[in-house]
C-alpha cells in the first residue's frame, strides 16, 4: 500500500473477506499522505444479512483499520458466498442490510454506500424501498467478459460501476488478439484493458504488489479508437481464469 500511494494511487479497496484490513490501516497511518486525501473502500461481509451482523461487520472493519470512517462501504455480495447465484436471493435480508448502511451513512461512519456483485433485479429490490440510492455497484468486468446490460442499467440509474479484476485475473495477458491491439498503441495488454474499462465509464481497480506494474497501470494517457473498442467488446469470452477460476473464492465452495 505504501508503494501504491508513493506512485500516486489514492483509492484503496479492501474487504472483511480479504483479511487485510489491519494491514491497510497500518498503510494508511504510515504512507505519509493525510487520511483525508485517501479514498478507502471496504465491504460488509457477504454472510452478514441482518441488522446486528451488519453493524458488527462495520464496527469490526473500522476497528481493524483504526479509522473513524470509510469513504465507501459496499455489500460484498447479494448472497452469502456459499450460496452465491443460487435460487434463494435474499431480497428481504438485503433491504435490512441496506437500512443499516443508510444509518451508517447518516451518522458519518461511511461517506458513500454501494453494492458489489448485484444483478439488475438485486438492485431493483434495493431501489424499490431505499431512502438513499446505491452510489456504486462493483462487478467483474474486463475485456471478453463485460456485462453491458447491467452496466447500462446502473448508469441509467446514476450508479457508478466499478470494475474489479479488470485485467481478467491476468488471463487476458497472453491473448494474442488483445496483444495485437495493445501493440498498435504501444502499450501493455494490462494498460489496454484498463483504458478499455475507463472508456466504458467504469472505475477500475487493478491489483498488483509489483511497483513497476503499479506505475504501468497508472500510465493511461492514450485513447482506444471506436473501431478497436468494438473489437474488444466482442472478444471471445475467456473461460479459464486458472487458479482464480473457482468462484466465489471466499466461501471455500469449490
Amino acid at each position: 500500500m505504501r508503494d501504491s500511494v508513493s506512485i500516486g494511487y489514492r483509492h484503496i479497496d479492501t474487504a472483511h473477506a480479504y483479511m487485510n484490513e489491519v494491514g491497510v490501516g497500518e498503510g494508511i497511518r504510515s504512507c505519509g499522505v493525510p487520511r483525508e486525501e485517501l479514498f478507502i473502500t471496504t465491504k460488509v461481509a457477504a454472510e452478514a444479512k441482518n441488522y446486528e451482523a451488519v453493524t458488527q461487520s462495520i464496527n469490526e472493519s473500522l476497528a481493524k483499520m483504526g479509522l473513524d470512517y470509510v469513504d465507501l462501504l459496499i455489500i460484498h455480495s447479494p448472497q452469502p458466498w456459499m450460496e452465491f447465484r443460487e435460487e434463494y436471493r435474499y431480497f428481504e435480508e438485503n433491504k435490512e442490510v441496506w437500512k443499516v448502511m443508510e444509518d451508517a451513512y447518516k451518522t458519518g461512519q461511511v461517506k458513500a454506500i454501494g453494492l458489489s456483485n448485484f444483478l439488475q433485479d438485486d438492485i431493483e429490490n434495493i431501489l424499490a424501498s431505499c431512502e438513499i440510492k446505491p452510489m456504486v455497484n462493483q462487478v467483474l468486468a474486463h475485456v471478453s467478459n463485460t456485462p453491458f446490460e447491467l452496466i447500462d442499467f446502473c448508469q441509467k440509474n446514476d450508479i457508478l460501476v466499478e470494475a474489479y479484476s479488470p485485467i481478467a485475473h491476468g488471463a487476458v495477458l497472453d491473448n494474442t488478439e488483445v496483444k495485437v491491439i495493445a501493440d498498435k498503441y504501444g502499450v501493455s495488454v494490462a494498460q489496454l484493458c484498463l483504458r478499455y474499462a475507463i472508456q466504458l465509464g467504469l472505475v477500475v481497480i487493478p491489483k498488483t504488489a509489483n511497483p513497476d506494474h503499479m506505475r504501468n497501470n497508472a500510465e493511461l494517457d492514450f485513447t482506444i479508437s471506436d473501431e478497436d473498442m468494438e473489437t474488444l467488446k466482442n472478444m471471445e469470452r475467456i473461460q479459464d481464469y486458472g487458479e482464480h477460476s473457482f468462484f466465489p473464492v471466499f466461501g471455500g465452495k469449490l
